[in-house]
C-alpha cells in the first residue's frame, strides 16, 4: 500500500534529522548565527510545526493555515532543545497515525485549489515535507559547525 511508503519516507526524514541534531544539546538551545534568525530549538519546533501544518491542512482540517505570522510567534516562544525534540517525535508519530488511517484512494485525492500544492494529490505532501526537514536539517548542521560541533553524517 502507498501509506506504508509513505511512512517510510517520513521515518527516513525523521532519521537523518535526529542524526545531524545529535551533536546539539539543551545548552545550544538559544543559538542563532544572528539576530532575528529561529535559534537551535525553534528550528526544531519549526520543522515539527510543520509536520503539523502538512498533515492537518492535506488529511484534517479544510485546507492549510495560511497565517504565518501565528506560526512565527509560536515558534519565538520555543525556548528549549529538549522540548523542541520532543514536539518533533509527536509530530512525526502523529502523522503516522493519520496516515496509518487512510486509504490509497484517500492518498491519491487532490489537495485544495489554492496557493500550497493546490491539485497535486495528497500523497505529494510527504515529499515536500522531506524537503521542508532537510532545508532545516542542512541549517542546523551549518548552525552545529558554527558551534564547533561536527554533525554526524544524517544517512549513516
Amino acid at each position: 500500500m502507498l501509506k506504508d511508503n509513505l511512512i517510510q519516507e517520513l521515518e527516513s526524514s525523521y532519521g537523518f534529522f535526529k542524526n545531524t541534531i545529535e551533536c546539539l544539546d539543551e545548552e545550544n538551545s538559544s543559538f542563532s548565527p544572528k539576530e532575528g534568525m529561529f535559534t537551535v530549538s525553534q528550528q526544531v519546533a519549526h520543522t515539527a510545526q510543520t509536520v503539523d501544518w502538512f498533515i492537518d491542512g492535506a488529511f484534517v482540517s479544510n485546507g492549510f493555515d495560511l497565517n504565518f505570522e501565528k506560526h512565527i510567534e509560536e515558534m519565538n516562544k520555543m525556548k528549549s532543545l529538549k522540548e523542541a525534540k520532543y514536539i518533533f517525535a509527536k509530530a512525526v508519530e502523529d502523522a503516522k497515525g493519520v496516515l496509518e488511517q487512510l486509504s490509497d484512494e484517500d492518498l491519491n485525492k487532490p489537495l485544495l485549489e489554492g496557493p500550497v500544492m493546490g491539485g497535486v494529490p495528497k500523497l505529494a505532501i510527504i515529499g515536500a515535507m522531506s524537503d521542508h526537514t532537510a532545508h532545516h536539517r542542512g541549517a542546523l548542521a551549518v548552525y552545529a559547525r558554527l558551534l564547533g560541533k561536527e554533525p554526524k553524517m544524517p544517512y549513516g
